[in-house]
């Protein structure tokens, strides 16, 4: 039986989380009532509890990297990946293969829709995908930010349009390792990954197939990738980013970072140098990434941590303060 109320981890205020007594959310007619037992830290959270996202006013419950077990209804103890893009399927945009593009595209953890940092959450039944049960939903939980990354190499490889490229992935968060894993799966025959917090190079250089250096301290050298993706996107890193390109080469730009400045458009316009934004994913991206870590195709997954969901605010502190060498934490909700 579902109780009444919930903990969920509020963000109250810029640099503030409180974990607090909820009820729990009735879902509408065309939701399901979802038991979360894992949810990722994203960056876009880490935004929001500096203040800095407009899109997320305080008090809100975060999170939107959630797996679970459905609580209630006909598939009741399924478990599941919750995609937490919200999108009208009869969008003529999502029609066409696009949703995530939609003008009306909503996600959890914005208004109206409350995030997947609590013990429960509710989302349209189309948004869940069965997870296998030899997959833990800590796991599983990961496939929101894997399909980012799978979305952006996806659509740079295709641009591209040549096998075995040489890769450089700029930032060594999630999404920039996820990018780095995708990319070796996807068959690039160079992967460096630029990263400035050692903690995180010593995490990844594990990794076989794949390179990691401080970009202060080391210069691959202009013309030295035929594809680059950029998930930090600051100003920094568009600036290499131009000059690392090789003639004719791909830069797709995923980070967030507030700022325009940084590309060389003359080098961009003389090499004819193709600059391309990635947002999100597409169904069949999330179902890509999803399937490729039920499979083992992405590694040992040892830039992941989990903790427990009491310990969510003292996670947020340490995340801001720097003390946090893995490139991800997720909030363990339950057993699998």
């Amino acid at each position: 039986m579902t109780p009444d109320t919930m903990q969920a981890l509020v963000y109250t205020g810029p640099n503030r989380m409180e974990l607090t007594t909820q009820p729990v959310p009735r879902p509408a007619a065309d939701e399901v009532l979802v038991r979360v037992a894992a949810v990722g830290i994203c960056g876009s959270d880490m935004h929001a509890y500096h203040g800095h996202d407009a899109r997320r006013p305080p008090p809100l419950v975060l999170g939107h990297e959630a797996a679970g077990v459905i609580a209630a209804g006909p598939r009741a103890g399924a478990r599941v990946a919750i995609n937490p893009l919200v999108v009208d399927p009869d969008c003529p945009v999502a029609r066409a293969g696009r949703p995530h593009l939609s003008p009306g595209r909503a996600i959890i953890s914005m208004p109206p829709r409350p995030g997947a940092f609590a013990e429960y959450v509710t989302i349209p039944e189309r948004n869940l995908l069965a997870v296998p049960d030899a997959l833990p939903l800590r796991i599983a939980a990961l496939s929101e930010p894997v399909a980012v990354s799978w979305h952006a190499v996806r659509i740079g490889l295709e641009r591209l349009g040549e096998p075995a490229p040489r890769v450089l992935v700029q930032g060594g968060g999630a999404i920039g390792v996820g990018a780095a894993l995708v990319a070796r799966h996807m068959g690039a025959a160079v992967i460096d990954v630029a990263e400035l917090h050692p903690g995180r190079r010593a995490v990844l250089s594990a990794e076989d197939g794949i390179a990691v250096f401080d970009p202060t301290a080391q210069d691959p050298g202009a013309d030295g990738y035929d594809l680059i993706v950029d998930c930090v996107g600051a100003v920094a890193t568009r600036e290499a980013a131009s000059r690392l390109v090789r003639p004719g080469g791909v830069i797709v730009h995923v980070g967030l970072l507030p700022g325009n400045d940084g590309y060389d458009i003359r080098r961009v316009t003389l090499h004819e140098i193709t600059i391309t934004g990635s947002y999100c994913y597409t169904p069949e991206d999330f179902a890509a990434a999803l399937d490729a870590l039920a499979g083992g195709k992405l590694g040992a997954l040892d830039w992941v941590v989990a903790r427990p969901f009491a310990d969510g605010v003292a996670a947020f502190r340490d995340l801001d303060a720097g003390r946090v060498d893995a490139a991800k934490i997720v909030l363990d909700l339950a057993a699998d």
